[in-house]
């Protein structure tokens, strides 16, 4: 089999101009990057604001194993098998982060020939919107540090910074600095880090902002320190949000690619999951739904994470209703939840197979919380069994959900068709009544309270010491009237990535609780999560290369 980098060079792709007339996109609503990419004028959602929103379709997952899910691979198969079917399908992804890219993950640009193209640029820079939020941030991070280096007028107590420098790498020797060594000339010394931009709130107000005044807004709104007093201080009180809205003033308009079956992708934005809020930009979104009659998106990671997320942090900001929301498992990666060792996944378990089938019910029993229907997608490996299918299928009646199989990764649109067939009879004869979890207005613990019981199945919530402090600080300044986005491993329903399949009799710890009040939601970490990853013993990076030619290899 051709790896997927073989899959995505041989691509016959058309020009990104031709690509965008299918979608009724002119000339004058681009801006070409190159001859395969595109940027889109914010102006269309102008030109569009009377027309009918198309259909949301929301892939999420099972929690994620080693063994792969498929997430990705299945909403861009999504997406082609509804266009072979003279279906106006729109779909929309994350951007990829570098980090990843050279790490252990990998990038966000599907597999085999369910992919978008042109893989290589989309997973190394893109367009540049990464550099944008990176360039932004440290703008506001060199901000704060030549204020204390002159005079600091706002009484800022160097020990209460809270906004930290980030860099679109994985690099844990950064994790924890110490800046301004060298001398009087050099400012003041203090206690640092850098985390990953993909968890930079600015990231996370580029994909939650609904204009660029808007997000020069909540850039002027990011708490960025304490004073002497005990007082927050804002990212407006420097002043230099403005500057930061012009280095974003491109990267805020979503970005057009296609997939290797020249279905139209709007790619833009890449919080992660465990960390963020793990959805595309509600821009991208917006103008999908504009312009397709019918978008599928994806949110990172399993449904107790990335579907919670874009559930009640985005569609609560930009007023989005799904239509339907599909959960992607594989057998070989329920076999794991079931305590099967990554080297015999391959060998047909039913037994197994049923013990792992607790998350996939977890997680179905999650998005029926929300009132919006339910199709199960199995990404199907060769090595699966035919009683190993037909016992998820039994499990899916019983459960009163639609599932389907997705071959997409071996065959394109044409293995999504079944999917494509079951998510438009969902559509049509089911009807969606979406509502938020919680009420945004209720205190922190209550609102995790009910995200920990309903969607994680513990028995509840414990706070540090340092937590409770945070707590309290939030409530005493005004700050804690907003969404809550839980930091938490991604491999279990628990904050403890070993519990696999549906743990019970378990508490969720809270050690760390902070506002992003640009972007709009309370940020609570919990586990062992980083918000600067490392890089694993053997990245991919080694594999990598480029030849005289320009071609490139390695990547994926």
């Amino acid at each position: 089999m051709k790896t997927d980098i073989e899959i995505a060079q041989e691509a016959k792709m058309e020009p990104i101009a031709k690509v965008a007339e299918k979608i009724g996109l002119t000339e004058d609503d681009i801006d070409l990057y190159g001859k395969y990419k595109c940027k889109i004028s914010l102006d269309v959602l102008k030109k569009n604001e009377n027309k009918k929103d198309g259909k949301l379709i929301l892939v999420t997952a099972i929690n994620p194993t080693p063994a792969g899910e498929g997430k990705s691979t299945v909403t861009v198969g999504l997406g082609e098998a509804l266009s072979q079917m003279n279906k106006n399908a729109v779909i929309a992804l994350r951007e990829p982060s570098l980090g990843p890219v050279f790490g252990i993950k990998g990038g966000a640009a599907g597999g085999g020939y369910a992919q978008v193209v042109p893989m290589e640029d989309i997973n190394l820079h893109f367009t540049g919107d990464m550099h944008a939020i990176t360039s932004a941030n440290n703008l506001l991070c060199a901000a704060i540090d030549n204020h204390l280096h002159q005079g600091n007028s706002l009484r800022i107590d160097q020990r209460r910074i809270v906004f930290k420098r980030v860099m679109d790498m994985n690099d844990r020797a950064l994790r924890e600095i110490v800046v301004g060594l060298g001398g009087k000339i050099n400012g003041f010394p203090r206690e640092d880090g850098f985390m990953i931009t993909v968890a930079s709130e600015i990231m996370a107000i580029l994909c939650l902002a609904t204009s660029l005044m808007d997000l020069k807004e909540r850039m002027g709104k990011i708490l960025i320190a304490y004073d002497l007093d005990g007082n927050p201080v804002y990212c407006k009180d420097l002043n230099v949000q403005g500057a930061m809205a012009l280095l974003m003033k491109d990267a805020i308009r979503p970005n057009l690619v296609q997939t290797l079956e020249n279905t139209p992708a709007i790619i833009h934005g890449g919080p992660f999951a465990n960390i963020a809020h793990g959805c595309n930009s509600i821009l991208a979104t917006k103008m999908a739904l504009k312009l397709g009659d019918y978008v599928i998106t994806e949110a990172g990671f399993g449904a107790d994470l990335g579907a919670e997320k874009f559930l009640d942090i985005k569609c609560r900001y930009g007023k989005l209703n799904p239509d339907c929301v599909v959960i992607v498992a594989t057998i070989r990666a329920l076999k794991h939840h079931g305590g099967v060792d990554k080297k015999e996944l391959n060998i047909p378990n039913v037994e197994a197979l049923k013990k792992g089938l607790a998350n996939l019910q977890k997680q179905i029993e999650n998005i029926k919380k929300y009132g919006v229907p339910v199709v199960v997608a199995i990404n199907k490996f060769i090595t699966d069994s035919e009683d190993e299918v037909k016992c998820i299928e039994e499990f899916c009646k019983n459960e009163g959900v639609k599932v389907a199989l997705a071959e997409v990764w071996e065959k394109g649109g044409e293995g999504g068709l079944e999917l494509a067939k079951e998510v438009l009879d969902v559509i049509e004869n089911e009807k969606s009544n979406f509502k938020y979890l919680y009420d945004e207005k209720l205190s922190i613990k209550e609102k995790l309270n009910i995200i920990a019981k309903e969607i994680y199945g513990a028995d509840g919530v414990d706070f540090t010491t340092q937590a409770q402090k945070q707590v309290s600080e939030l409530e005493r300044f005004n700050l804690d009237k907003l969404p809550i986005c839980v930091a938490k491993t991604q491999y279990s329903l628990s904050d403890n990535p070993a519990l696999l399949a549906r743990p019970e009799g378990f508490r969720i710890t809270v050690k760390e609780v902070r506002v992003s009040n640009g972007a709009g939601f309370i940020v609570v970490m919990t586990g062992n999560i980083m918000t600067m990853p490392g890089l694993p013993k053997v990245p991919a990076a080694e594999r990598m290369d480029i030849a005289e030619d320009g071609s490139i290899v390695g990547l994926f």
